[in-house]
């Protein structure tokens, strides 16, 4: 199954589905925002992390940065860390992005679903003065990651008024 539209890392700006490749809460960062959003505590989301760890292969990894690849980065980060865990448990990065995203629907909640993506049309057709179309290729193109959809228009926007 993998995860074609994996979201950038929450430092990153990426959507909440992010929280599945974040560090533990251990320092004031954006994930705390994030948290907030979703309505889990700092608590729950490491234990979110931790039935995981038990329960799935992401528990493996002892010599990553936190001891389980629960809270390691996304595959386009590199990471030699992660990548040594994986090939050592022969792990596939689709295994690895399958049980990420599992992961991410339990942090969530599952409120990524199809609503909210025509929501984010809306708002990208509202504050861009573009069509429906044009706003799900956007949007498509950045992976349903709204916040880089709106970078990416912006930036279009500011070349078309020099």
């Amino acid at each position: 199954m993998a995860w074609d539209d994996a979201p950038s890392h929450i430092c990153r700006g990426g959507d909440v589905r992010g929280l599945a490749f974040c560090c533990p809460p251990v320092k004031p960062c954006p994930i705390i925002n994030a948290l907030n959003e979703v309505g889990v505590t700092p608590q729950e989301y490491i234990e979110i992390k931790n039935k995981y760890a038990r329960e799935t292969r992401l528990g493996e990894g002892p010599g990553t940065c936190f001891g389980s690849m629960v809270w390691c980065c996304k595959p386009s980060k590199p990471c030699p860390l992660r990548d040594m865990s994986m090939k050592s448990i022969n792990m596939s990065f689709d295994e690895y992005l399958t049980l990420k995203k599992q992961m991410a629907e339990e942090i969530v909640g599952k409120s990524t679903n199809s609503t909210s993506n025509e929501e984010n049309v809306v708002a990208l057709t509202n504050a861009f003065d573009i069509n429906e179309e044009e706003a799900q290729k956007v949007l498509n193109d950045c992976g349903n990651d709204l916040r880089m959809a709106i970078k990416l228009l912006r930036s279009k926007t500011l070349k078309e008024e020099s």
